[in-house]
């Protein structure tokens, strides 16, 4: 045919395409988690949600391996753990979200590159350059302008939000959940390792929300929480693992990490799309910060090569 040859997109800009997706599917779990927190208890949302997980990533293991390689069964307290730590994160989300607004929970969640970096360094010794340190701090800085709602009185008296303040506790155990991997990591694969993980956070959560699980009359639960539960599965879970997985082979490590400071802008995306308002005009500055922290990590991971 006389048209000219269709250009194929190279591994790194499909790369950076996948973490833009990424990006979005992380923020509709914060809106449509506020919408569904408040009718189910949030321990009870999450066992859920790593049961079906667990179930969704042994198939994805067994398509591509066969079967569950030997190894990974060895010293089996390690899901556990990392599988509890995870699950603290997942429940303080969503009991966050029952009263924090989702664009002030994302805001929150990009304060974790940089306390992962913290808990990284005490735990594993690893240190971050300075303009990683710096783009960290101005992507920190942006998002106490949008929690505190550029509030400087609120800020300077440390008047946090009850379920920012939740969330924010969440997000700790999310941080240190990063090194961690690193630390009981006995060379699984990323998705063995991550079922795992999400394994272990079922038995724990089976556990710990037993009372939620018996006393939730899950017939009268509203469509919303359905959803809730399918996307959270399917697309926060399973979908943004194939494609994280995939970026980090052709970018950076500093470049994946970096897209977390776009989830607040696809928040208020979602926002709209659900119906909801804009964000006070007094978040944009906060909100620029956040995208300029993005533009700056990313700049520093250009410097830099993926480890194969």
């Amino acid at each position: 045919m006389g048209g000219r040859p269709v250009r194929q997109m190279s591994p790194r800009a499909g790369s950076h395409l996948a973490m833009l997706a990424v990006s979005a599917m992380v923020a509709g779990s914060f809106s449509l988690g506020a919408l569904a927190a408040p009718h189910i208890a949030p321990e009870a949302l999450t066992a859920l949600r790593f049961a079906l997980a667990s179930v969704l990533l042994l198939g994805l293991i067994l398509a591509r391996e066969g079967r569950l390689p030997q190894r990974a069964l060895a010293a089996p307290w390690r899901y556990l753990l990392q599988g509890g730590v995870f699950s603290v994160y997942f429940v303080l989300m969503f009991e966050g979200l029952k009263t924090a607004p989702p664009v002030s929970a994302a805001a929150v969640y990009t304060t974790t590159p940089l306390l992962s970096a913290l808990f990284g360094l005490l735990l594993l010794s690893q240190r971050t350059t300075l303009g990683m340190a710096l783009a960290m701090a101005l992507g920190a800085a942006g998002a106490l302008w949008v929690i505190f709602r550029a509030d400087l009185a609120a800020l300077l008296a440390f008047d946090l939000g009850r379920g920012e303040l939740i969330y924010f506790v969440g997000c700790l155990a999310h941080a240190f959940y990063v090194p961690l991997v690193r630390l009981l990591n006995r060379g699984e694969s990323a998705l063995v390792f991550t079922f795992g993980t999400t394994l272990g956070g079922t038995l724990v959560l089976a556990v710990y929300a037993f009372p939620a699980l018996r006393v939730t009359d899950w017939a009268a639960l509203p469509a919303i929480v359905w959803l809730t539960l399918a996307y959270t599965t399917v697309f926060s879970t399973a979908a943004s693992f194939v494609l994280t997985q995939y970026a980090a082979l052709h970018l950076p490590a500093a470049n994946v990490m970096a897209y977390t400071y776009l989830v607040p802008a696809w928040v208020i995306v979602w926002q709209l799309l659900l119906g909801a308002a804009l964000p006070p005009a007094l978040l944009l500055p906060g909100l620029a910060m956040i995208v300029l922290a993005l533009l700056a990590m990313l700049g520093q991971g250009r410097r830099t090569t993926p480890s194969r």
